[in-house]
């Protein structure tokens, strides 16, 4: 969708079933009674699928908007509490980083408006109440969504806005994400907390909601505040200083039995960068990928067939930031880099490498001397 890969987790079932259960077997037949079973149960399932479509919309805005503030957009996963839209970088800006959290909340509250309006202009519609009190309850929780995902705490939008804000303020985007970070986890915390409350007052399904809420914002904001640290221990140090220089290469003509058989690409490393017949990087090979191909096809499937393209994987220079390249290992199915100095292949960078560094500065004695 506009360019961009959305996944579903398992866990949206729930969202969906929940929601089933809740209108088609509970308030639908009750606000509206004598009708058929069928028509709660048809109402109630495409007040979810558009509830999810809400959720969907909420999250390709922030994508939109990332893009045209030059942050790229890996993918985007809907699940149990919502959506998540994965950004290979950050924002450079705290302007860019207002937009792209600001846009969210706005969508999901214009989308709680046209639902509203819906509903009002077929209040007066004979034999619509099912369809009213769909529209309604839409308008209602997409305003809801809007309202709670503006709570100044990370991982919510709010905390994205409440970053920018410091950023701005300070100067600096490491206290900007500590300070959101912190109020994340004191969200998380009295989410928790009224959670707990409503289990022993005998509302064990809203309290076991909130708790859950409560630890995936307390386990985001804490993911949040080690991203940032781990920023922070990498600031100053290059690519070059982490990669494996000239690293052993494969042709891209090779075929999956020649790569197979050499003995070059045994045992020492599980990848290799693939280049064309001018020494130019085009990809990037594993052993699983080229194990997966029939035997009986290894004579005639090439490296380049099962290869990773270029254009898929991060391609730093030596001399940009390593903190930078960081989130785009995190989230690149292939967890490796190809260091390009200009057309020429200078290095290979791998998540193993990038942890040989943090722990050498983690040891040091000038990382200890250090402070956030």
């Amino acid at each position: 969708m506009a360019g961009i890969r959305v996944g579903v987790h398992w866990s949206v079932l729930v969202i969906f079933v929940v929601i089933l259960l809740g209108l088609g077997g509970s308030r639908f037949p009750e606000d509206h009674p004598g009708r058929p079973a069928w028509q709660y149960w048809f109402a109630s399932s495409v007040t979810a699928a558009v509830l999810l479509l809400s959720l969907l919309a909420h999250e390709i805005s922030h994508a939109l908007v990332a893009r045209r503030n030059g942050v790229s957009v890996d993918d985007i996963t809907l699940w149990l509490l919502g959506g998540v839209a994965r950004l290979k970088s950050e924002a450079s800006t705290p302007g860019a980083e207002l937009r792209i959290a600001g846009v969210g909340p706005l969508v999901s509250l214009l989308l709680g408006g046209v639902f509203a309006l819906a509903a009002g202009l077929l209040e007066g519609v004979s034999d619509a109440g099912l369809v009213v009190e769909a529209l309604a309850w839409l308008a209602g929780i997409n305003i809801l969504l809007a309202l709670f995902n503006a709570l100044p705490a990370a991982p919510l939008d709010g905390g994205r806005l409440l970053r920018a804000i410091v950023w701005w303020k300070t100067g600096s985007p490491l206290r900007a994400t500590v300070v959101a970070t912190a109020a994340g986890r004191v969200l998380g915390w009295l989410l928790v907390g009224v959670g707990v409350y409503l289990l022993l007052a005998g509302a064990p399904f809203s309290g076991v909601w909130l708790v859950v809420i409560g630890w995936f914002v307390i386990a985001m904001a804490t993911m949040e505040g080690g991203q940032a640290r781990l920023r922070e221990l990498l600031g100053g140090i290059p690519v070059r200083d982490a990669m494996t220089p000239d690293p052993v290469t494969v042709r891209a003509t090779t075929t999956v039995g020649e790569f197979l058989a050499d003995p070059r690409f045994r045992f020492r490393h599980s990848a290799f960068p693939v280049v064309d017949e001018e020494g130019a990087a085009v990809g990037l090979v594993t052993l699983k990928g080229a194990d997966s191909v029939p035997e009986a096809q290894h004579g005639t499937t090439t490296v380049a067939d099962v290869m990773v393209p270029v254009d898929d994987l991060p391609t730093p220079h030596p001399d940009d930031p390593l903190a930078r390249l960081v989130p785009e290992l995190e989230t690149g199915s292939a967890h490796r880099a190809l260091v390009l100095d200009g057309s020429r292949l200078a290095g290979i960078v791998t998540s193993s490498d990038i942890s040989r560094v943090t722990s050498w500065l983690s040891s040091s004695s000038a990382w200890r001397g250090r402070t956030l």
